[in-house]
């Protein structure tokens, strides 16, 4: 198995894990109308830092705030770091990447998954493959984007921006919008006396993960939600779609991811499964997102069984599936 020993989010609403969590309970939003971020770009909706972030800086707090808790040496060699991003530090991936293992005194060459916005799920069960392998012990997977003029001016050309915090699944959803955070969650393979440590009264564990592409457009869904719906298939093997206590959506906001996700999850036997939607609290943030959206649904859970999906330009979906369950003898 493979086990959730270490996570942190750093977002406009806080930092650490629980700190996001309190906001979002707490119906806070980082969501803003931006008028003079970016040079000649209209105003927009998003959820920024106040100040602007350094992208390698922000992944190292991040990764720094989940090691407290999963308690490990980062520099053995058993250990594996893997970033997920869209765009990196200005289109750059490899040089953070490496730059973070090297802050740590890593030994092993990093691992950079950039699969627009399913990276931060593709990177957990990247994480996941290399475990079971027996390649690595413990993998370090840290999530980042920060928003830059190319990005938004990218998704006004789309004309995909609402420019009011947006509604994921409403009738009168009017688009996404963009948001800036890092998250990390640390898992391992291992299950020895020491696990006991990083949780006292509630483990994570990943059971399955998958990866499709539904080959339908380079920047729209399929209307079916093929690939989603594959993605839940896999994941949900020999499980009960009644067993499911959560679905993490993507809840983009825009008019046909809703309705794809919409479709997947009705054909997945999901159509009545609670559904946990964050873009309206963190807007959209890209290569962090599916690891922040992860972390924050399963501390929603004291106990049960979680999914979370993805999707996003290129065809490209993903999902995971998650218990959330109480130790023996812990009440």
């Amino acid at each position: 198995m493979v086990y959730c020993i270490g996570h942190s989010i750093i977002s406009p609403l806080g930092e650490g894990s629980q700190a996001n969590a309190t906001a979002v309970q707490a119906g806070r939003s980082g969501l803003r109308v931006h008028t003079s971020r970016f040079a000649d770009v209209e105003p927009f909706c998003a959820s920024l830092f106040e100040t602007p972030q350094d992208f390698t800086a922000l992944c190292i707090r991040s990764v720094e705030m989940a090691l407290k808790e999963a308690k490990i040496k980062p520099e053995e060699p058993g250990v594996v770091f893997i970033l997920s991003t869209t765009k990196g530090d200005n289109l750059d991936l490899i040089t953070p990447a490496q730059a973070i293992a090297r802050h740590f005194g890593n030994p092993n060459p990093p691992i950079v998954v950039s699969n627009a916005c399913t990276s931060g799920v593709c990177a957990q069960i990247t994480a996941k493959r290399l475990l079971e392998s027996g390649i690595y012990e413990t993998a370090v997977v840290v999530g980042c984007d920060i928003q830059t003029r190319f990005i938004v001016s990218g998704f006004q050309s789309f004309k995909a921006l609402s420019p009011e915090p947006c509604k994921p699944f409403s009738p009168d959803r009017n688009g996404l919008n963009l948001g800036e955070a890092a998250a990390t969650i640390v898992y391992t393979r291992t299950q020895t006396a020491s696990l006991t440590e990083h949780r006292t009264q509630i483990r994570w564990i990943l059971e399955a993960g998958s990866i499709h592409n539904d080959a339908n457009h380079l920047s729209a869904p399929s209307r079916t939600g093929e690939g989603a719906y594959r993605c839940l298939m896999d994941v949900l093997d020999g499980t009960d779609p009644k067993d499911i206590h959560l679905i993490g959506v993507h809840g983009t906001a825009t008019l046909y991811n809703d309705d794809m996700e919409k479709a997947a999850l009705e054909r997945a036997g999901m159509a009545n499964t609670p559904v946990s939607a964050l873009k309206p609290f963190f807007g959209h943030t890209m290569g962090a997102a599916g690891i922040l959206e992860t972390i924050l649904c399963m501390m929603q859970l004291q106990q049960g069984t979680c999914i979370k999906m993805l999707s996003g330009f290129g065809g490209v979906n993903a999902a995971i599936k998650l218990k959330v369950e109480r130790r023996k003898g812990e009440s």
